[in-house]
């Protein structure tokens, strides 16, 4: 079963050495999905909600919101963010984290693939 919360936050950054209006300082009403893949127990339940929320809540969403991301990453895409919130919810059993940086564009990340 995938379970998946979603989060909204507030944000200014600027892309370095990147050649267009996104290497100027601006802001986004970013939005990211957080899924976790787990089995249904006993209780019906995989994932409980009102905890996958208290996570995300303590270790992104309060470094994330109303920040000025260039401070936490040294070139805050939105791919790097994407990557940045997987290794702080490493603990999860992390299906995939969707960001996006407007309605109509986002990246969507489930993790590094594993060298055979």
């Amino acid at each position: 079963m995938v379970i998946t919360r979603e989060f909204e936050f507030d944000a200014a950054h600027k892309l370095v050495n990147y050649q267009g209006k996104c290497e100027n300082l601006h802001g986004h009403r970013w939005k990211i999905q957080v899924s976790v893949q787990a089995p249904v127990g006993k209780d019906g339940i995989a994932f409980d909600f009102v905890q996958l929320k208290e996570i995300v809540e303590e270790k992104v969403m309060k470094k994330l919101d109303h920040s000025y991301l260039n401070d936490l990453l040294p070139q805050p895409s939105t791919e790097n963010i994407a990557i940045w919130i997987w290794g702080r919810l490493k603990e999860l059993p992390l299906y995939e984290i969707k960001v996006w940086e407007s309605p109509t564009s986002f990246v969507a990340y489930k993790g590094a693939k594993q060298e055979v």
